[in-house]
């Protein structure tokens, strides 16, 4: 791993399928006879902590959060319009749920922008309901931190992208 990859305690870091994390310590552990440097992460939200071998963050796509400068373009691209998608919806669905659990915030962008429904629009059904939440929560999860906002007024200024450009 290369010292601009370095994590240290205290990091917010993103692990793929779950979101923003907080790196709690780096910590030796010795399994099956053999030592292991584990970065110790801590996922407030779902009370959840997960031990990832060092030398597999690199592998799982562990990454820091976003830079001001790329959320920046990522919020922008909210503003594209999409063509609805046609197709079934359970491979839709699977897709979008790929997306989310890619951790790539584009990708994520890219769900909601699908996904958003203003309210003059026709009702989405229960699962793209789900859908948009998840990725609308690990989006503002993100933005709240990089911008140093609270996650509600993060999900209202996605939101408020979103309707503009719809």
């Amino acid at each position: 791993m290369s010292n601009r990859e370095a994590f240290a305690q205290g990091d917010f870091v993103v692990y793929p399928s779950h979101g923003v994390g907080q790196l709690g310590s780096i910590e030796t552990q010795t399994i099956a006879g053999c030592e292991l440097k584990v970065l110790v992460i801590t996922f407030e939200k779902t009370k959840m902590t997960l031990r990832l071998p060092l030398q597999k963050a690199q592998a799982s796509g562990l990454r820091r959060l976003t830079s001001k400068e790329q959320l920046g373009e990522i919020l922008g691209s909210l503003k594209r319009r999409v063509k609805a998608k046609k197709g079934v919806w359970a491979r839709r669905a699977q897709e979008y749920e790929l997306k989310i659990n890619s951790g790539n915030p584009t990708s994520l962008a890219e769900v909601l922008r699908e996904l958003y429904r203003k309210d003059t629009q026709p009702e989405q059904s229960y699962s793209e309901r789900q859908i948009y939440r998840s990725a609308l929560e690990r989006l503002s999860c993100e933005v709240a931190l990089v911008e140093s906002i609270d996650e509600e007024a993060a999900t209202k200024r996605v939101e408020d992208i979103l309707e503009k450009a719809a």
